[in-house]
């Protein structure tokens, strides 16, 4: 049976969170307008307690979307409760994320509570969030450092209280796979009611793992996946909301699961994000980068030419990319050459062909890559050494006055005669032409 997995995107409040980005209410609009497009179940479009400029944006965001669901975050304080209801309740499905920390170190140097004032806020706070929304999503945050037996007291103490969501953060890219995987088999074991509850996954890419952490998730009974696009976050960012709906796509035969995110949109809502938060995609990111269907190596290319299957897993179309690029360079061989002679509209014989590509293997050899702007010279400059009608003899420059300089230009055909002329410019490039 296939499983609906959830896409709650938090670019907007954790993805904001990254080092120098901060997005204007417009792009904020803009921005959750786009993800609603994608297909995402959930926008955390902010911090409302945070700042009358979140709450406008989250109120904002909240009145314009038509289908998904939005929620703000809310610390265990009644007020901050209170201000999440008042920015969401236009929502078509409002909801509210709570959340206080669990683990040793944070109760100890940062809230400074014990375990069992923990346990009673968390019970005052949900309930009381529970009171004036449908949808309460718990978050101990920390999650992944707090000892398991006191997670699972916090979660059934929320769930108790009304949470109808909970929510596991490995606040600070802890975990790996397996263990993390074995956080949701247990809750699901250990709590309660837990049929009636949803599991969400929020991780943070530190050790390079939030992705398969959220994977390994998802083997364990979780059915949301919490991230943002691109993966921007702070620090090393969150789970890249792409990788995983595509992972789940491409391997839906293990996973026997899927999402409603519009894939042919994928590039499209990269892209706007990568331009609002002012941070580059790199080229080897998965899915969106620009060398993500791309390939130099010259036995990739011969193969994908024969059959792309035989080195993409996916179609660029599918993610809303136009076509795959092979890119020439020092290890693109001959077939990978021949078709793009025949993408830029050449044609050449098999011999001619034979003598270009050992010129273009020389160049190669001294660029690092090589455009089509190169290959048109290449192939242009073939051809003048063919059919030339005149070479240049000799050329001799002298300066006159104020950067004029006169250009001597002596030209020998093919019949070895020879033309002379001379003229003047400003600078030797324009005498030499006016010659």
């Amino acid at each position: 049976m296939t499983s609906h997995i959830q896409i709650f995107d938090t670019t907007l409040r954790d993805g904001e969170q990254t080092p120098g980005v901060s997005f204007s209410f417009d792009e904020r609009l803009t921005i959750a307008r786009q993800l609603e497009d994608w297909g995402v179940d959930v926008i955390e479009a902010g911090f409302p307690a945070s700042s009358q400029g979140s709450f406008d944006s989250v109120q904002a965001i909240a009145r314009t979307l038509k289908k998904t669901t939005v929620t703000g975050l809310a610390r265990c304080k009644k007020s901050d409760i209170d201000a999440t209801y008042e920015a969401t309740r236009d929502a078509v499905s409002p909801s509210i994320h709570v959340f206080v920390a669990t683990s040793p170190i944070h109760l100890k140097y940062k809230l400074k509570m014990t375990e069992k004032e923990v346990l009673r806020t968390i019970k005052e706070h949900v309930s009381y969030a529970r009171s004036k929304f449908d949808i309460v999503q718990f978050s101990p945050e920390d999650a992944t450092r707090t000892p398991l037996s006191f997670l699972v007291q916090c979660v059934q103490v929320a769930v108790d209280a009304g949470a109808t969501i909970i929510n596991i953060p490995d606040t600070v890219g802890y975990t790996y796979p397996k263990e993390y995987g074995f956080i949701f088999k247990t809750l699901k074991e250990k709590i309660r009611h837990s049929e009636q509850i949803t599991y969400s996954a929020h991780c943070h890419d530190d050790l390079g793992l939030a992705v398969a952490n959220s994977m390994a998730a998802i083997e364990n009974g979780a059915t949301r996946i919490e991230g943002t696009i691109n993966g921007i976050g702070e620090r090393a960012g969150n789970t890249a909301l792409e990788e995983v709906v595509l992972g789940l796509h491409v391997r839906q035969d293990h996973y026997q699961a899927k999402t409603q995110i519009q894939f042919e949109k994928t590039k499209l809502t990269s892209d706007i994000i990568s331009r609002y938060a002012g941070i580059r995609i790199p080229r080897n990111k998965a899915i969106v980068g620009k060398n993500a269907f791309s390939h130099e190596s010259g036995i990739h290319q011969d193969g994908f030419l024969k059959h792309p299957e035989t080195y993409e897993i996916m179609t660029p179309q599918l993610v809303g990319v136009k076509n795959t690029e092979l890119p020439l360079g020092k290890l693109s061989g001959k077939h990978a050459f021949q078709e793009k002679l025949k993408k830029l509209g050449y044609h050449i014989s098999e011999t001619d062909q034979i003598a270009l590509f050992k010129l273009f293997k020389a160049m190669a050899d001294k660029k690092k890559v090589i455009t089509d702007r190169d290959i048109h010279a290449l192939i242009q400059g073939t051809e003048h050494e063919q059919h030339a009608e005149f070479q240049v003899e000799s050329l001799q420059l002298q300066f006159v006055s104020n950067g004029v300089q006169s250009a001597v230009v002596v030209l020998k055909d093919k019949q070895n005669q020879t033309y002379q002329d001379s003229s003047i410019g400003t600078g030797s490039i324009l005498a030499i032409y006016n010659a």
